[in-house]
């Protein structure tokens, strides 16, 4: 059975102190759901030593390379040794504002295993792509080049995320049917490599999750949690969230 997922993705939010009191207000429980806490990778070490039990730290990039002359990359392996368990991988806004191909991606991935961390890979389409109906051949065509790098089977040891970016920080959610279609799509895909890992991987959803639609997004038979913004930033609601996550497990 696979486990699910809350992610709570702070992007470039947050100080010591306000982490410190999230920490303490944090409620994980101990249901069957992995916690993970992305900070901002200056405030990855700090977060790592206060987290409550059951929830681990994350970072929110890796770099390629294990080491070498690459000013401003951070290796996954030197992510684990400040205390790093996950890794984001590919985020919308990485492949947007960086220009992050597909391909590099994949290799991202790879580094991440690589140097110990479990991977969440996003994948997801614009909004543009939506109205053109090129959803799926989108979000085909990122997951196979992960899919040219590692193997279905490794990718089980991390998750996939998806993104619909048209519902990131906009306040829109996909309806539960919409994600639902998209991650079975999802699965499916991963099946054709591999169709004991496709059952083993989490997929979960990252687009406006709040308390409110937790429990119905994550009632659907293909989603496995979520990677969540906005919300995270609240210890109480991204509590709701952790509670919904474990419930639907």
């Amino acid at each position: 059975m696979r486990r699910a997922l809350a992610a709570a993705n702070w992007k470039m939010h947050g100080s010591i102190e306000a982490i410190s009191q999230y920490c303490s207000a944090l409620e994980v429980g101990s249901g069957p759901v992995d916690v993970a806490i992305f900070v901002p990778a200056v405030f990855l070490n700090a977060t790592a030593g206060i987290l409550p039990e059951g929830a681990v730290a994350g970072i929110q990039d890796i770099g390629v390379a294990e080491t070498g002359a690459h000013t401003g990359e951070i290796a996954a392996e030197m992510a684990r040794e400040m205390g790093a368990v996950w890794s984001i991988v590919g985020h919308s806004e990485r492949r947007q504002d960086q220009q992050e191909s597909d391909e590099l991606i994949g290799q991202k991935a790879a580094a991440a295993f690589r140097g110990g961390l479990r991977p969440i890979v996003c994948v997801g389409e614009t909004l543009e792509e939506r109205r053109r109906g090129d959803e799926t051949a989108v979000v085909g065509r990122q997951l196979e080049a992960v899919l040219a790098a590692v193997s279905a089977g490794d990718l089980a040891g991390g998750a996939i995320g998806y993104e619909p970016v048209w519902a990131i920080g906009t306040g829109e959610t996909a309806t539960p049917e919409q994600a639902q279609a998209m991650h079975a799509f999802i699965r499916s895909l991963l099946a054709e490599k591999d169709a004991e890992a496709a059952q083993q991987t989490p997929i979960v959803y990252g687009g406006s999750v709040k308390p409110e639609n937790a429990v119905e997004l994550f009632g659907q038979a293909d989603i496995d949690g979520g990677l969540v913004g906005g919300a995270s930033l609240d210890a109480g609601q991204f509590s709701a969230i952790i509670a919904a996550a474990a419930d639907s497990a």
